[in-house]
């Protein structure tokens, strides 16, 4: 029975590639959302190179609004800090 289902729907991959589940951990795919987001929220970055650490995480919300929750999150945070630099450089 589990054979025929999964002849049924095909390869978990392929199924997952087929329903756009497939998370995006590409550097540089993340890397053209991360700029996009620094470039539109730029009063956000001003305020967390300001000293407001707390912004980073609206920030990497947006970067996860933007690629339709399938940026990986931890590779998303560190391009964010790797863009921004440490927090009040600004």
């Amino acid at each position: 029975m589990v054979q025929e289902r999964r002849a049924e729907l095909g390869e978990p991959a392929a199924l997952a590639e087929e329903l756009d589940l497939v998370q995006v951990s590409d550097d540089g795919a993340l890397r053209a959302l991360v700029d996009e987001v620094v470039g539109r929220e730029t009063d956000v970055v001003e305020r967390y190179r300001g000293g407001n650490a707390g912004l980073l995480n609206a920030l990497l919300g947006s970067v996860m609004k933007a690629s339709r929750g399938k940026a990986d999150p931890k590779a998303a945070r560190e391009l964010l800090l790797e863009t921004l630099g440490p927090v009040g450089d600004g």
